[in-house]
C-alpha cells in the first residue's frame, strides 16, 4: 500500500520570542519586543502598522537586512537568526525578492538587464539568464517592453520591471514595502492586481503598508504597534 501523503502545512516563515533591540549610548531602544509570527508557503499577507511601530524593523528582520537580538527566526527551514553578513547576502539572493516604493531600477539600463541583475551576482550563466529574465517580464506583462529603458516607461511599467526582477530567482519570498506608494491609484490597482494574479500561481508574498485599502487585498492582516503584533 502507498504512503499516504503528508498533509502537514509547511511554514515557510516561523519567529518565536523575536526581538530587536538597538543602543544608542546608555540607552536601549526595544524596536521588536517578543514577535511571534508564522507565514505558511502560498500565503499572501499585509503588515500594518503606525510610524515608530517597528514595521520597518520586522521587515528588515525578515528581508535577513537585519538580525535579531534575540528569539528564533526560521526562513524556508534554514535558522537564520545566527546567520553572518556573507550567509545573510546569500540567503537574501536566494530566498527573498524586494519590491520597493521607489523601483530602484538602473539608469540607462534596460528592463531585460535590469530583471537579470540578480542572476549575475547569483552566477548563473548569460544564456540561462537571458532565458529567466524574459520569463520573468512575460510574467508581469512586459514582453513588449523587454529593450525599453526606465525613463521610457510608466510609473506603473517600471514597478513591473521591478517585481520581475523580484521573481526571476524564483525566490520563497515576495517583500513588497509600500509598492503603490509612489503611484496614482489606476496604475497602483494594476500593480495590486498583479500581485492577486502572482499569489493565485502560489507565490508567497509579504506588503509592508499603511494603507487599510491596499492591505484589504491580502489574505490576512497582521498588525503591529510598539514591537508587538497585536
Amino acid at each position: 500500500m502507498s504512503a499516504l501523503p503528508d498533509t502537514k502545512r509547511t511554514h515557510l516563515i516561523e519567529m518565536e520570542e523575536l526581538t530587536r533591540v538597538y543602543q544608542l549610548g546608555p540607552q536601549e531602544i526595544y524596536a521588536l519586543r517578543g514577535v511571534n509570527l508564522k507565514l505558511d508557503q502560498g500565503e499572501y499577507v499585509a503588515i500594518m502598522g503606525p510610524s515608530g511601530s517597528g514595521k520597518s524593523t520586522l521587515m528588515n528582520v525578515i528581508g535577513c537586512l537585519d538580525t535579531p537580538s534575540s528569539g528564533k527566526y526560521i526562513l524556508d527551514g534554514i535558522p537564520v537568526e545566527t546567520m553572518n553578513d556573507d550567509e545573510l547576502a546569500a540567503v537574501r539572493n536566494k530566498k527573498i525578492g524586494f519590491v520597493f516604493q521607489t523601483f530602484n531600477l538602473l539608469a540607462r539600463t534596460s528592463a531585460l538587464q535590469n530583471v537579470e541583475l540578480p542572476l549575475i551576482y547569483a552566477k548563473i550563466p548569460r544564456a540561462e539568464r537571458r532565458r529567466l529574465a524574459e520569463e520573468a517580464l512575460i510574467a508581469v506583462g512586459l514582453q513588449d517592453r523587454m529593450s525599453h529603458q526606465p525613463n521610457e516607461l510608466s510609473g506603473g511599467q517600471r514597478q513591473r520591471v521591478a517585481i520581475a526582477r523580484a521573481l526571476v530567482n524564483k525566490p520563497s519570498l515576495l517583500l513588497a514595502d509600500e509598492p503603490t506608494g509612489n503611484l496614482d491609484s489606476q496604475t497602483g490597482r494594476e500593480i495590486l492586481d498583479l500581485f492577486k494574479e502572482l499569489s493565485s500561481r502560489g507565490n508567497s508574498i509579504i506588503l509592508v503598508t499603511h494603507e487599510d485599502d491596499v492591505a484589504r487585498e491580502a489574505q490576512r492582516i497582521i498588525h503591529i504597534r510598539d514591537g508587538r503584533i497585536v
